[in-house]
């Protein structure tokens, strides 16, 4: 059995109604309630080879960016964008794949160069059923003369770019332990400044997204991967089209109760969909 550590995860609270995400330069506030659970977190280092994307929903790899700075803009645009497409592309097999853009987290400071902080709350960035509509208008917009496609896979390659040992790593579930109803869809609002009252009318606002909240269950199984690299990246399952293989792999960040010295955790995540003719 591979070590654990103890970790303490924020879930859905069942009894949550109302369940949105207003997103803000370097702040962040949602409305639905929350359940702390202390879970076992296996270290997935001496079994690292033997996660599958389409199996367990998640994958580590080796992956070294040219990339000098992940906090310039020009660069990320410039030299990311093309290596983490060109990456999916071939690790997955893909015929097409879609940037969807980036987003810095930092565990301290994390309004400089508009980072997010560590996404604590047990989740998936994208609810199943916004998953088919989301990837088949992107693809009509960004491949406008292209045939179609018969299946497309949604991911995140996570990267840590600050040295080993972090002080928030990055849990995720097997997929295979998650039931059906263990989620429940978030509505997310990009917004200038996080509202007063997030209970309030949101008319006047555009919903940009649903995200997936998880609630708890004692099936669950969580890894993790302690003193990542910047020569290596976590490909975490957000979506997928295909529902005979793992869709989704729900993740969050939890501050580690066992590393000693542990350093900031900066990390880049880069969404983009992938398309199979």
């Amino acid at each position: 059995m591979p070590p654990s550590v103890r970790a303490e995860l924020s879930y859905l609270d069942p009894r949550s109604a109302v369940r949105r995400l207003f997103i803000a330069r370097g702040a962040s506030v949602a409305t639905e309630g929350t359940e702390q659970h202390v879970v076992a977190v296996r270290d997935g280092r001496g079994v690292q080879d033997s996660f599958r994307l389409d199996v367990q929903g998640f994958e580590i790899a080796q992956h070294r960016s040219a990339v000098a700075d992940f906090t310039d803009q020009v660069e990320l645009e410039t030299r990311y964008v093309p290596e983490v497409c060109r990456f999916v592309q071939e690790r997955l097999g893909a015929d097409l794949v879609l940037s969807r853009g980036w987003e810095l987290r930092r565990s301290t400071a994390p309004g400089e160069h508009g980072a997010q902080p560590p996404a604590a709350g047990v989740h998936v960035d994208y609810a199943p059923e916004h998953v088919p509509g989301m990837v088949a208008r992107a693809h009509a917009r960004a491949f406008p003369d292209d045939p179609g496609f018969r299946r497309a896979v949604v991911t995140s390659t996570w990267r840590v770019f600050s040295p080993p040992p972090q002080d928030w790593p990055l849990a995720l579930c097997d997929f295979r332990t998650l039931a059906d109803d263990d989620g429940a869809p978030t509505t997310a609002y990009f917004v200038d400044a996080v509202p007063d009252d997030p209970f309030g009318p949101v008319e006047h606002l555009r919903p940009v997204g649903s995200s997936w909240k998880i609630r708890h269950n004692p099936a669950h199984q969580w890894w993790y991967f302690p003193e990542m690299t910047r020569d290596e990246v976590l490909l975490i399952k957000l979506g997928d089209t295909d529902r005979s293989v793992a869709w989704a792999a729900p993740h969050a960040a939890f501050p580690d109760p066992t590393v000693h010295g542990a350093v900031p955790r900066y990390s880049i995540e880069f969404r983009t969909f992938a398309y199979f003719r």
